[in-house]
């Protein structure tokens, strides 16, 4: 089995104890990868073209740390698609629209006063276009605010030209992001802590047994 992008983002090696590790779940790694072919790189992308899925991806991932390898990683494919402006644009916008999160309300009456208000999307209109902004705003909302998340915010993006299945896919991108960056956060954190590397060692000795 060939490495795959987690393996890619998370620097894994071949033979190493967290590449053991992953390989000892084929299943779940052949549904990560196939779930980034289908959303990233699909055959027909349809209404959500390549730029858009890039684009939306390098905001996610830069809203989520804008010094990681995935960050880079996204703005790369961005690059291959886009023109250099629209790249730094999207850089600028996920820069202004930067916060630690999770915010927005609850709608439990118990937990309200819990809520904590959060910064909203900066989206810099002109060399983004409307569409691609109301997507952006929209990963904004589901990165940093997802309590705030209601129909609204899909009348916004159908008001912005977006329909139904790109509406979907875009979701679904973002919500997939999120695990992506979460799990090769929390790999690259296991390699790098010692304990995490003997965890690693224990666990690919019992895997491979």
């Amino acid at each position: 089995m060939s490495r795959d992008v987690i393996d890619h983002l998370a620097e894994i090696a071949a033979g190493s104890p967290l590449d053991a590790i992953r390989r000892a779940r084929p299943d779940a790694r052949e549904h990560a990868q196939q779930s980034f072919l289908a959303l990233l790189e699909p055959a027909q992308p349809g209404e959500l073209r390549l730029v858009d899925r890039y684009a939306v991806a390098a905001y996610a991932a830069l809203l989520h740390d804008e010094r990681s390898r995935a960050a880079a990683f996204y703005l790369e494919l961005l690059a291959d698609e886009a023109e250099p402006g629209l790249v730094a644009a999207v850089r600028r916008a996920a820069e202004a629209g930067r916060a630690s999160g999770p915010y927005g309300d609850y709608r439990e009456s118990a937990l309200r006063s819990e809520a904590v208000a959060g910064p909203a999307a900066a989206i810099e209109r002109g060399v983004i276009g409307p569409r691609l902004a109301a997507a952006l705003e929209h990963a904004h909302l589901l990165v940093l605010h997802p309590r705030d998340a209601r129909p609204e915010a899909l009348r916004a993006l159908v008001a912005a030209g977006w329909g139904a299945d790109a509406i979907v896919s875009l979701s679904q991108l973002v919500a997939f992001l999120s695990f992506q960056l979460r799990l090769v956060h929390g790999l690259r954190v296991l390699a790098a802590t010692p304990a995490g590397a003997q965890l690693a060692t224990r666990a690919s000795a019992e895997a491979t047994a």
